[in-house]
């Protein structure tokens, strides 16, 4: 967001507030790149660490904001500060879930939101250690497939029928089974974790259904809530998030939200989301940052992510939370393909395996919300592109 405002003119103050102590960061590499030790942090870094000072920008980073006072235009820190705004983003993202179980807090348990975090797991990843991930959406699928790169013995804990379920669904969630277990990952499914064993540090986990999984740590992930507590009394409106408009306005006059936090209306799909992709929280901050500069700019993206899992590429585009039909062209089998999810006759998302260039070719049939020929999807010699924009000329 910063950055657009910049690179968009802006010339006033800007200051950017940061619990953490480092610059804005990349997330995504630290289950993947990061953690397997293949790329640096400053490989993950947003922008140089110079760029701040060189564009003006005053950083306030170990600092956590509190509240923010509408009223009287006011940010507070948590050490006292108070700093004064014509306009404010709110970008608190979101804080892992937790486990409330025993033993929850036994040196050992780690989750993954920070690089310390993933400093913290690379430590204990050596060739033959033993861990339980507990989660099987991608961020513990994708920290399962690097611990097995790093020699890591690996079994998942997982309450859905399958990896990824809630958002692929069970047919590509079997997939990335396979996938995992060809590489020696083990799956405990429908199983919940009743509890963490040990006395100094964890040693096992124990599920609500009796199984006992030694381990020599355990990685969390269970997924996350928006931190909305800075807005907390405010007449800021919260559910599931910050409730924002398609300009990505709060409820309150001058005050934003974008990324992890903000529960937006998409005009595309006709309802109100909350999106926890990196992709999103990029593109949804420039939005904001145009809004909060006068430049009136919807933002309609049709959302877009990808997971890198061993040497399998998923890319997905859309938002859909079920479907009448999952059309497939290419092979599950062969596990080469790309998948659309079709409700009511439209395409709501489209999911590629090694099919990416497919998938970003999808864009249009998402954005038409026009009927589709599933014979059409699935025909290979049908261009994506092509069919997306003839939907679109097809009028109301």
């Amino acid at each position: 967001m910063v950055s657009t405002l910049r690179d968009q003119g802006f010339d006033g103050k800007l200051t950017l507030i940061g619990a953490e102590t480092h610059p804005p960061y990349e997330r995504p590499p630290l289950s993947k790149g990061y953690l397997r030790g293949e790329e640096s942090f400053e490989d993950a870094l947003l922008r140089p660490a110079n760029w701040y000072q060189e564009s003006d920008v005053e950083l306030r980073l170990g600092e956590r904001a509190t509240r923010i006072v509408p009223a009287d235009r006011i940010v507070e820190l948590e050490g006292g500060d108070r700093i004064p705004y014509d306009k404010v983003l709110i970008a608190t993202g979101g804080r892992n879930r937790r486990l409330l179980v025993p033993g929850a807090d036994l040196p050992g348990v780690f989750d993954l939101r920070t690089v310390e975090d993933s400093d913290a797991i690379k430590a204990e990843a050596r060739p033959g250690r033993k861990a339980a991930v507990v989660g099987a959406g991608f961020i513990g699928c994708e920290v399962a497939a690097s611990l097995r790169r790093l020699g890591v013995e690996v079994e998942v804990v997982e309450f859905f029928e399958a990896p990824l379920f809630r958002v692929v669904g069970p047919e590509i969630g079997r997939l990335y089974e396979g996938i995992h277990r060809d590489q020696g990952v083990g799956f405990h499914f429908g199983e919940a974790v009743d509890r963490f064993e040990g006395v100094d540090r964890v040693e096992a986990i124990t599920t609500a259904q009796g199984t006992r999984i030694e381990c020599d740590f355990a990685v969390v992930g269970v997924g996350i809530q928006p931190a909305t507590d800075v807005v907390e009394g405010s007449e800021v409106a919260v559910e599931n998030g910050i409730l924002v408009d398609e300009h990505c306005r709060t409820s309150v006059s001058d005050v934003f939200a974008a990324g992890d936090v903000a529960n937006h209306v998409h005009p595309l799909f006709g309802r109100r989301m909350r999106v926890e992709h990196y992709d999103n929280a990029l593109k949804q901050g420039a939005a904001a940052a145009r809004n909060m500069m006068g430049t009136p700019t919807v933002f309609d993206d049709p959302h877009w992510f990808w997971s890198d899992q061993f040497d399998v590429n998923l890319q997905y585009m859309g938002y859909a939370t079920e479907w009448d039909e999952l059309v497939v062209r290419g092979s599950l089998e062969d596990r080469n393909f790309v998948g659309f999810y079709v409700k009511d006759g439209l395409v709501d998302a489209v999911v590629g395996m090694n099919r990416g260039r497919d998938v970003r070719r999808s864009a249009g049939l998402i954005r038409s919300r026009k009927p589709v020929d599933s014979a059409a999807l699935r025909d290979e010699d049908v261009d994506l592109k092509e069919l997306g924009k003839r939907l679109a000329g097809q009028g109301a």
